[in-house]
């Protein structure tokens, strides 16, 4: 009697999906990840739950809630989640990084060319049109998640009064963050309906036939709370994290670039509510305003390589890190490509290692129980505020573009025009991110030669 085929129907689970199978998948999504969160979460579940059925719809879904609610970004941490579902810790270390380090090799690749070709006339009629195209994409950020998170007057309320903050009083970003996590404990206590917005990505609650982790599979041993991983898991993280930045106070001590370069990564990890469009503004912060290592030009044609690049957008702290380091010279003039490479290589190591440990660490919470999660009241309230900050970035942008100068030069009405047609197509025509990159950056570049 011949054994039955692994998977013949819609109606059987597909064959256990062995390690190195897995890894062939995630390294091609490393390569095909564009689209930003949703677009990457949006070729995951067609990928993982609609064509390959490795894991059911509603354990997605309950992983993706449980993504949404930790800072860092969700679509890389989902990968890392279902990873190490599936082959325990390895898997989900191989997800993760594979999600990202195509990424870092691109951007490491691209920030040189820019950096080094970035007069070229070329380049710079590529740029010049890519930028005002920026502006706009970083406007609909603001009203994407605007439309999702403010719901009703006390969230509005809290956009405009973190906008006020950011805009008028330059406020530091945490600060403006902890204020609103700090107003959503107290509201939810005092008017809990007013903060009682959940996340998700509209997926409906459907079945594309049984998975290999299907609703009723029971959680995998190595899922399973247990205190003394936990507090490994802990010990290794804190390791992982020391040993590097204790090499670097040694050779180099506190006050170097790379020294402060990872620490100020370090506390960005812990900020990015909301996806890599919430950390913006802090990264714009401390990389252009406080320490100066790049400008505020480079920041929006870094933000331009990382829409156009696979990965998280949170990337960008890549090019901020490359960019930063070749300029400034940390390692001596003969080392500059070594020395953005490794700033590049340290602060995405300090920014992503962050969220590992949170799905290392608290998975096996979230498989305790397969209600789906909701957002708490101050993270509802952190969402509110990272609106306002992103309208706030969004008009940082536009000055920079508009009146290249400042205020007492002259008005870019190219530009102008190439932001309106940017933000035309975005929010009219719903058209691709990557496309509308392309073509502003072929109209600049015509531009440029034309003038």
């Amino acid at each position: 009697m011949t054994a039955p085929l692994a998977i013949t129907t819609r109606d059987s689970a597909p064959a256990p999906i062995t390690f190195w199978e897995a890894f062939r998948f995630w390294l091609k999504l490393g390569f095909i990840s564009f689209g930003g969160p949703a677009g990457q979460i949006s070729i995951m579940h067609q990928e993982l739950v609609e064509s390959r059925r490795w894991i059911s719809e509603r354990r997605f879904l309950h992983a993706l809630n449980y993504c949404m609610v930790l800072p860092g970004p969700e679509a890389q941490q989902l990968a890392t989640y279902i990873g190490w579902l599936m082959h325990r810790t390895w898997g989900g270390v191989v997800a993760g990084a594979l999600f990202v380090l195509p990424s870092l090799l691109i951007l490491i690749a691209l920030s040189w060319m820019y950096i080094a070709f970035g007069n070229v006339p070329l380049v710079a009629g590529l740029f010049y049109g890519i930028k005002p195209a920026v502006t706009a994409i970083v406007l609909q950020a603001a009203y994407r998640i605007g439309s999702r998170a403010l719901k009703n007057e006390m969230l509005w309320a809290i956009a405009s009064a973190s906008f006020v903050a950011l805009f008028a009083l330059d406020a530091p970003f945490p600060a403006v963050i902890a204020a609103a996590a700090m107003i959503g404990y107290v509201g939810g206590r005092l008017a809990p309906k007013k903060f009682a917005v959940g996340g998700g990505h509209g997926m409906a609650d459907k079945s594309f036939g049984p998975a290999i982790i299907d609703d009723e599979t029971p959680t995998p041993s190595h899922a399973a709370f247990n205190r003394r991983r936990l507090v490994s898991v802990a010990l290794v993280g804190l390791l992982l994290w020391l040993v590097p930045m204790s090499v670097l106070m040694i050779i180099y001590g506190w006050n170097h670039l790379l020294t402060q370069m990872s620490w100020f990564f370090t506390k960005a990890a812990l900020l990015t509510f909301g996806g890599a469009y919430a950390v913006l503004p802090y990264v714009y912060q401390g990389a252009v305003s406080h320490y100066g290592w790049l400008t505020a030009a480079q920041m929006i044609d870094g933000l331009a390589l990382g829409e156009t690049t696979p990965g998280p957008l949170i990337m960008v702290v890549a090019f901020v890190g490359f960019v930063g380091a070749y300029v400034n010279a940390p390692l001596g003039p003969e080392h500059l490509f070594l020395a953005g490479a490794m700033a590049a290589s340290l602060v995405t190591w300090f920014t992503f290692l962050p969220s590992f440990l949170f799905i290392l660490a608290g998975g096996p919470f979230v498989e305790s129980t397969h209600n789906d999660l909701k957002f708490t009241a101050p993270l509802t309230a952190i969402t509110a505020a990272v609106v306002g900050a992103i309208i706030n970035l969004a008009l940082f942008f536009g000055y920079h573009v508009l009146w290249p100068a400042g205020f007492a030069g002259t008005f870019d009405g190219t530009s102008a025009l190439i932001a309106l047609g940017a933000a035309l197509a975005l929010f009219r025509f719903k058209a691709h991110v990557i496309a509308v990159i392309a073509a502003c950056a072929i109209v600049g570049l015509l531009v440029r030669l034309a003038f």
